[in-house]
């Protein structure tokens, strides 16, 4: 979120403690103004249903939060090993945040290897409960700990909470009739119930949602609540558990509204419907499955209510190839891949490029090259984006900055793709399409008309006085052509690949109109009207920061850092990345010092570089995982300095 708060966000590391009180007799309860909590174990420990769980009833209570879900590369890595870690990181607060926090002030740890794969992000003094039950020899051993850090001192610099969490969850479902095996898989739900009761969390939203999600099998859901709640109870009468938390509302963090949580993904997907339906086009999605995207493909199948269409293809060409097709034939085409996707998508876009149509390419970025890194964020594919078909086929692209933006950015795609007849990129990425953050749900009368109006029939009259209809007869405001949809008696055209006619669409070998058709496709995406960059620079900075995509939440928590600490710094943030913002020459030139933080080597510092002849500096990190806001603001400050 980014309205003002009582105190500036991403301040600090540690949340502020404010006055305690202790209720009749009852254990105190120390109110905090924010809070980062990660949740740790083996992939098969459900910790990401539980971060997802805490989040939502966070939601609920109505605190600004940002997640950041980090999963296994491996499909199912050995249990209890470095490499088979799956963690959820939840920062709440009662002000606007925008990042998931630099370091966890409390880690739930679920087995040793999730101690020590998460232990260096923590400071000292934070607050660790482990699962002790897991600290067996063996796994120790699996993870390289000679000796148990339970009880070598290795822990002493923190708060540390020692509890048997598998055995009492199976001591709370003794009564029901499952193996040991089935009750030690509630122990998630036991631990989730603790961390309720520490952090006052809301608990029917929780409950309702076991009982829904295990419906067909009564007995798991009542062992799941029981787990639950006996975690809840675990927490009020341990004397282990002295303090418990309060973290209120963020109150003055939200414009008025009606807010859900919503991830990036979910966010895409309900950006493409109402697309759709401002359009008043059926939506069709052509997709093939790949991490992180592979969500978005799942959502949509879901909204068949809404008109939407959605085709599982048995590969990525086939997905993008019917997504183009159903553009053709009049539906608001859609296309979802990752990085790998859309170098096997590339000839397809071009074709999408010549034929001069609609059509949406959502690359959610992973780290790479080839299958590289699939469950980890990157930035790197903003080039392959700009150049990566053959010919001059130029596509626009915009990149959404949070979670909850990605909503607009899908409506933003849909309308340069609809009135301008071209292939528009969008380049979420894996932080974004995971994590999650409030959203406040929009008036449809807030959403953009998008209506779009087909080809009824001649648009040209010939020499002769004919009337014909030329389906390269462009709109002399937006260069786009018509669109005309198949069986409409009259307007039978050619379509393919190769080059077309100026006016006429007939197959053209000449020299002279293909440089024509070349020029006037590149200047029909040099002219779409994107709205200026807006510059954030309230002291007249010498120094500016420009940024796109994901890097918003943590070049902004840098920024407001550095501000706090007295210096001068301006902060710029591009959406659009081809075509750039008209005043963005304008605005580079102003400061004697540009930095470009990316997560890659330096895509967009490149095509800075290149088109205003700008030394922009990089800051450039390709290690899988976001930005910390610290780490920027060191960065930055040292920028300011030299």
């Amino acid at each position: 979120m980014t309205s003002q708060a009582s105190r500036t966000a991403e301040q600090a590391d540690e949340p502020l403690l404010g006055e305690q009180r202790k209720p009749a007799g009852e254990k105190d309860v120390r109110r905090l103004d924010r809070v980062i909590i990660r949740f740790a174990g083996d992939s098969g420990d459900g910790m990401q249903l539980t971060g997802d769980r805490f989040t939502s009833e966070t939601a609920s209570f109505g605190n600004d939060l940002s997640t950041l879900p980090n999963f296994p590369a491996e499909i199912r890595a050995p249990a209890g090993t470095l490499p088979g870690v799956s963690s959820f990181q939840l920062h709440f607060a009662d002000h606007d945040i925008l990042t998931p926090g630099d370091a966890p002030n409390v880690l739930v740890a679920m087995n040793p290897a999730a101690l020590k794969a998460n232990l260096a992000d923590l400071p000292r003094g934070a607050e660790i409960i482990v699962n002790t039950d897991e600290f067996t020899k063996r796994a120790l051993q699996k993870v390289g700990y000679a000796a148990s850090p339970l009880e070598d001192g290795s822990l002493d610099g923190y708060s540390l909470h020692p509890v048997p969490l598998t055995t009492l969850t199976v001591e709370a479902l003794k009564e029901f009739d499952l193996s040991r095996k089935e009750a030690e898989r509630s122990k998630n739900m036991f631990a989730l119930g603790l961390l309720s009761w520490m952090y006052h969390r809301p608990t029917e939203g929780t409950e309702k949602f076991l009982a829904a999600k295990f419906a067909k099998n009564p007995v798991i859901a009542e062992a799941n609540l029981a787990a639950f709640r006996a975690g809840w109870n675990f927490g009020e009468t341990t004397e282990d558990f002295a303090v418990s938390y309060e973290v209120a509302p963020a109150a003055t963090a939200f414009p008025p509204g009606l807010y859900r949580n919503i991830s990036g993904n979910l966010a895409l997907a309900y950006g493409l419907i109402a697309a759709s339906r401002q359009a008043q086009l059926p939506l069709f999605l052509g997709s093939y499955p790949i991490t992180p995207a592979s969500d978005i493909l799942h959502e949509l199948s879901r909204h068949k209510n809404f008109g939407v269409r959605t085709f599982q293809a048995e590969d990525e060409i086939a997905g993008i190839g019917a997504a183009l097709g159903a553009a053709f034939g009049g539906s608001l085409g859609v296309t979802t891949t990752s990085g790998p996707g859309v170098a096997l998508k590339s000839e397809t876009i071009g074709l999408a490029v010549s034929l001069e149509l609609p059509l949406l390419v959502l690359d959610i970025q992973r780290g790479g090259p080839s299958t590289g890194l699939p469950t980890k964020t990157e930035q790197a594919d903003l080039l392959q984006a700009m150049f990566g078909r053959n010919g001059e086929a130029p596509v626009p692209i915009i990149a959404p900055c949070t979670p909850a933006d990605c909503f607009d950015a899908a409506i933003e795609a849909a309308r340069i793709a609809l009135t301008y007849r071209t292939p528009v990129f969008l380049l979420s990425d894996g932080y974004l399409a995971n994590g999650s953050e409030p959203w406040r749900i929009p008036d449809t009368a807030e959403l953009p008309d998008l209506t779009v109006e087909f080809a009824r029939g001649p648009n040209h009259t010939l020499d002769d006085g004919t009337e014909v209809f030329w389906p390269y007869k462009r709109d002399p405001h937006t260069l786009a052509r018509p669109w005309a949809l198949p069986g409409t008696p009259g307007l039978e055209h050619r379509i393919g690949g190769i080059e077309k006619e100026d006016g006429t669409g007939n197959i053209s070998y000449a020299p002279a109109n293909h440089d024509f058709m070349v020029r006037t496709r590149q200047a029909k995406i040099d002219g779409i009207e994107v709205p200026d960059i807006e510059v954030d620079d309230p002291h007249n900075s010498r120094t500016l920061v420009l940024g796109w995509g994901s890097t918003y939440g943590p070049i902004t928590a840098a920024v407001r850092r550095l501000r706090t600490a007295g210096e001068s710094i301006a902060q710029a943030h591009l959406r659009h990345l081809n075509p750039f913002p008209g005043n963005l020459g304008a605005v580079l030139a102003r400061y004697e010092r540009v930095i470009i933080p990316e997560m890659n080597l330096g895509q967009l510092a490149t095509l800075v570089r290149a088109k205003y002849l700008v030394d922009a500096h990089s800051y450039n990190q390709v290690n899988g995982m976001p930005f910390k806001a610290e780490q920027l603001a060191t960065a930055l400050k040292e920028a300011i300095d030299g």
